[in-house]
């Protein structure tokens, strides 16, 4: 959900999250990997300017495609429970679309109640082909309404939107362009908030 003004910010709890995993670690997930120096010191900047408010954050920059579920090869014991034969039809899948590199831009500084991000407009409409070919293996565990972003932090303190809304009003927004040339299936330790994320598959785009 969108911050909306005059509400409070919805904290995350440091700790671990076990009536959510069961005890399961590896948590998948397709998404694309933030390289560019460029966009990386500007992300880096964005964070800074927020630190105060929000968790500390070892998760590479990344753009979500996909959510998947847990990974597991024995047969499905839960709802967001993922099976690699599923990921193998996936990459299939993708392969089959043979899709060119491709174009993505940021285009505002936003924020969930939960979450601080930078939005993402694909003009070329490539994410909606990627993540209907994904659907067709897999059911998404994710939001209802998809919202190509990158996330630069969760909130730490209930604190109040406004703050947050006029920071954000207040900061110049570059025109930064990403340059999307493979698509990654990787996984991070359900265990560790805000942990690193570990490849998997990748796909290399022509």
């Amino acid at each position: 959900m969108r911050l909306k003004p005059s509400t409070l910010l919805c904290p995350t709890e440091d700790r671990d999250y076990p009536e959510w995993h069961h005890g399961r670690s590896d948590y998948g997930l397709w998404y694309v990997e933030i390289e560019q120096p460029e966009l990386i010191q500007y992300l880096d900047q964005m964070r800074l300017h927020f630190s105060d408010l929000l968790l500390p954050n070892h998760r590479q920059y990344h753009m979500t495609l996909f959510v998947c579920g847990f990974m597991t090869t024995a047969k499905k014991q839960y709802n967001d429970d993922f099976l690699v034969q599923q990921l193998q039809q996936q990459i299939k899948r993708l392969e089959a679309l043979q899709l060119n590199a491709f174009q993505l831009e940021i285009t505002q500084i936003d924020s969930f109640s939960s979450a601080l991000f930078l939005e993402i407009t694909d003009r070329e409409g490539v994410l909606a082909q990627i993540r209907q070919q994904l659907a067709l293996a897999s059911d998404e565990i994710a939001a209802l309404e998809y919202c190509p972003h990158i996330t630069l932090g969760v909130y730490r303190d209930a604190g109040s939107s406004d703050t947050v809304l006029q920071r954000i009003q207040q900061l110049p927004l570059k025109n930064l362009k990403i340059q999307v040339k493979k698509l990654t299936f990787g996984y991070y330790k359900a265990q560790i908030l805000q942990g690193l994320l570990y490849p998997y598959q990748q796909i290399e785009l022509g």
